[in-house]
Parts: C-alpha cells; sequence; structure tokens
C-alpha cells in the first residue's frame, strides 16, 4: 500500500509540473503575440497619420503618398485578419515599408524626412547612386537618386520574385508587376538587365546584394518565412492605385 502511495504522490507531482509548464509557455506565447501586435500597430497608426497630414502637387510627391497609402490600407487588412505573431511582423513591415514611401515623399517635398526608420526585409539590395538612362526596345527608362518629373516612381529597395532591385526614383514602376505576380516578364527583366547588369558597366547603383547574400537571404527570409504567401499575396491589397500606372507602360511588349 505504503509503494502505490508513493507512486501517486509522484504522478500526481509530474502532472502538476506538466501544467504547470505549459501553463507558462501559453502565458509566453500569448505575450509574444499581444508585443507583436502592439509593435504593428504602432507602426501602423504612425503611417496613417503622416498619410492623412500630407499633400503635394508634384508628380513625384503625389506617387510617394499613393504608394504609402495603398501600405497602409494593405497593413490595415493584414492586422485585420492577423492571429499568429508572424502575421502581425508581415503587416509591420508593410507598416515600414509605407513610413518609407512617406519619407520620400517629404524629400520631394524638400522637407525634413523625420527620423530613421528600422531597416526593411529587403533593404540590402544596394541604392541607386547615379543618374542612369537606357534605352529598352525603343522605351526610354530612367533611375535617378532624386526625386524629379521624369523619375517620379520610388522603390526603397528590396527582393522582387529573387532579385534585389536597388531604392531609388524611376521613371516608371516596371517592377510592380513581379511584384505581385511574383514572377518577372521578358521585359521587365530586359529592363532589369539594362539598369543593372555589370556586363553594361558603370551599373550606377551601391550593390547591397552579390550572389552569396542571394543565397543565403533566399534560404534566410524567403524559404524560412512560412507567413510570406500572405505578405506576397497582400499585394493585391495595395495594388490597385499605383498599379493603374502600370497600364501606361503596359503596351511596352506586353511584359510590364
Amino acid at each position: 500500500m505504503g509503494t502505490w502511495i508513493v507512486v501517486a504522490v509522484i504522478v500526481i507531482i509530474a502532472v502538476g509540473l506538466v501544467v504547470v509548464v505549459g501553463n507558462g509557455r501559453k502565458k509566453q506565447a500569448a505575450q509574444q503575440l499581444a508585443d507583436a501586435r502592439e509593435d504593428a500597430l504602432r507602426w501602423y497608426e504612425r503611417l496613417g497619420g503622416q498619410v492623412m497630414n500630407l499633400s503635394g502637387d508634384a508628380p513625384a510627391v503625389k506617387q510617394a503618398l499613393v504608394d504609402a497609402g495603398e501600405r497602409y490600407n494593405a497593413a490595415g487588412s493584414q492586422l485585420e485578419r492577423a492571429t499568429s505573431a508572424k502575421q502581425y511582423e508581415l503587416a509591420r513591415e508593410t507598416a515600414l515599408e509605407g513610413l518609407a514611401y512617406v519619407r520620400a515623399a517629404r524629400v520631394a517635398m524638400g522637407i525634413d524626412p523625420g527620423p530613421d526608420l528600422p531597416p526593411l526585409a529587403g533593404s540590402r539590395a544596394g541604392q541607386i547612386t547615379r543618374e542612369r538612362e537606357v534605352d529598352v526596345q525603343g522605351h526610354t527608362f530612367r533611375a535617378s537618386p532624386t526625386p524629379g518629373n521624369s523619375t517620379p516612381y520610388y522603390y526603397p529597395g528590396g527582393r522582387v520574385a529573387g532579385r534585389g532591385v536597388p531604392a531609388g526614383w524611376y521613371s516608371e514602376p516596371w517592377w510592380k508587376t513581379a511584384l505581385v505576380a511574383g514572377a518577372w516578364g521578358v521585359g521587365s527583366l530586359l529592363v532589369f538587365d539594362a539598369l543593372f547588369s555589370p556586363a553594361w558597366g558603370d551599373t550606377g547603383y551601391d550593390a547591397g546584394f552579390n550572389a552569396g547574400f542571394d543565397q543565403g537571404y533566399d534560404q534566410g527570409f524567403d524559404q524560412g518565412n512560412d507567413g510570406g504567401g500572405d505578405f506576397g499575396g497582400d499585394g493585391g491589397d495595395y495594388g490597385d492605385a499605383g498599379f493603374g500606372d502600370a497600364g501606361d507602360f503596359g503596351d511596352f511588349g506586353g511584359d510590364f
């Protein structure tokens, strides 16, 4: 009888420990989820305030604010659907991308861009360092480190369908179709190679990526990010306003 009592006590203690540890893990997971939500909301609300309070007539300002507004809408949609810390992190990333467009708009307006932002997930793609103009199938494309009437489209830099597009100002948003579809059209690839390929000589951008980085990034973010599909798919949430511009060059070979 005494042996059974000892065994019962041990079992009760073991079960108690399992319950305590399980409750501790649940509380930790709940706290992590709450922290991720609050962090995403903080950047989302900051983006909303900037979008609502800025305006300008210059093409570069207007376009940057349109892009910022699209990210604001997309981040709001992501926040409504988020049920995990990873999904809240994706909403945070979208809001930060929107704030990068806000900074670009402020630069185009000639005012203080504001405090620095945390780096975007794909911000190591480098940045445009000098004016660049190329002709692809009879169509001229430009890239510049500064905004202008001929380069009104800003991109904060990042991975687009496996390729790094440097941060800078462009004459057309030739990367947007690949951003939404997840794959490059032939025409877009021609533009990419013309603007950035070393085969064309001086590429005119600070190369923040190389073959080794590409491989490491693919393994560390694209492949490891289980929610990446959700984030990419959300491009549709903010695609309508900006991607309407893509139609302006949609007839160029049919790949844009």
